[in-house]
Parts: structure tokens; C-alpha cells; sequence
């Protein structure tokens, strides 16, 4: 599949597609060839029992982890959405977050997506990549592909509502800081907030409010 075609997989007509990023669909098309060994075993999910239409996912693992869990959930009649929304690294340069290795994983996904059938008002999953906030100093020439999640990123909290859901699962190693200053309005609109680290049920949990400097 080229790029248009893989884009057009994973935002197949649904209530929640208009959130998927075109980003790191541009440069499928380009040779690209991974120094890493690829891994496309689809995970066993432990924190969920079974589809529920009132809650949304938040998967902020890697990304080729969160892509592969994304399926996992598809498999459950979950919709999944990938925001990713960090650019690649200029062809030579060295990168603190190398964005490239998302792609044959959405290539991968988007072969499993087509043969799953999913509701189109499907309850959505939200697929982050973790490594996004890779902010470090060096003394050499880095590109910098890091990012964060911002409002415009996902539907807002009334949006969420109107579709029934009710409650926002995060799945991750711990809530990073960018999400949690998104999710936090949400928190005081009535929207409740659940945690998961993939191996424990989800439990709820209470967002700081974002210090002022964050706003």
C-alpha cells in the first residue's frame, strides 16, 4: 500500500477520524529501511474484559507498542486513532525522536485494520507515542522531532459526552505532562479519569491542576 491508501485505513469513515493525523503517513512512500529488528506479535490486553461504548482509551506507550495495542483493542470493536504528530528527521541527521519507525507499524496495522470490522460510532483509542517528549541537552547537532498533545489534538470533553462517553482510560507508565494539561478541563467538566499501566484493571485517579506557567 502507498501512503494515501494507508492513511485512508486507518481513517476509515467514523465519528472520530477527523482526528487522525496525516503527519506520519507522508513519507511512506519514501525508502526506508529500519536499523531496528521489527516486532509485529499483537499483545494480549489484560486491562480491558470487553468493548464498552462510554469510555475512551488513551495508549501513550512508544509508538510502535501503541500501534500494536491499538490493534489489540480493534480486535475488541474498539476504533483506534493514531495522533501522532511529530515530523521526521532531514535524511543524514542524527534526531532525538526518530518518527520514522511508526511507519511500518501504521503499514502493518493498516494490513490488520482492513480485515477487522468496526462499528463506525465505535469507542475510540487514542494512539500516542511516549518517546514524543525526548527533550534532552547535547553537545552535537540534534533535529528535533519531539512534540507535544495539545487540545486541538482530540475531541473535546462535550464532544466525547455527546457520544456517550462518560469515562477516559490512560494507559502508559505514568500520566506525562502534556495529556495530563489537556485532560484535566475535562476532569472538572465531570469527565472521569482512569489509569492503567497494561498489566493492572484501570483506577480512577485525580489530575493535578496544570501549574500557571503551564496554561
Amino acid at each position: 500500500m502507498n501512503a494515501k491508501e494507508v492513511y485512508k485505513v486507518w481513517a476509515r469513515p467514523s465519528i472520530w477520524s477527523g482526528w487522525v493525523r496525516p503527519v506520519p503517513f507522508i513519507d511512506i512512500d519514501k525508502d526506508y529501511k529500519p536499523d531496528a529488528i521489527l516486532d509485529f506479535t499483537i499483545p494480549e490486553i489484560y486491562y480491558v474484559d470487553s468493548y464498552q461504548q462510554n469510555e475512551a482509551i488513551f495508549i501513550d506507550i512508544d509508538g510502535p507498542s501503541s500501534i500494536k495495542e491499538g490493534i489489540a483493542l480493534a480486535q475488541k470493536g474498539y476504533r483506534p486513532i493514531p495522533i501522532f504528530n511529530g515530523t521526521n528527521p532531514l535524511p543524514q541527521s542524527d534526531t532525538n525522536v526518530d518518527n520514522r519507525l511508526l511507519m511500518p507499524y501504521l503499514i502493518y496495522g493498516a494490513e490488520k485494520l482492513k480485515s477487522i470490522a468496526i462499528s463506525e460510532d465505535a469507542s475510540p483509542v487514542f494512539l500516542l507515542d511516549s518517546n514524543r517528549l525526548n527533550r534532552y541537552r547535547t553537545n552535537r547537532s540534534l533535529f528535533d522531532a519531539s512534540w507535544d498533545i495539545y487540545p486541538q489534538d482530540i475531541p473535546s470533553c462535550k464532544f466525547l459526552q455527546s457520544h456517550q462517553i462518560s469515562k477516559i482510560i490512560i494507559r502508559g507508565t505514568k500520566v506525562s505532562k502534556d495529556l495530563e494539561k489537556v485532560l484535566y478541563p475535562y476532569q472538572q467538566k465531570g469527565m472521569k479519569i482512569f489509569f492503567t499501566n497494561g498489566f493492572e484493571k484501570p483506577v480512577p485517579i485525580q489530575l493535578k491542576k496544570p501549574r500557571k506557567e503551564e496554561l
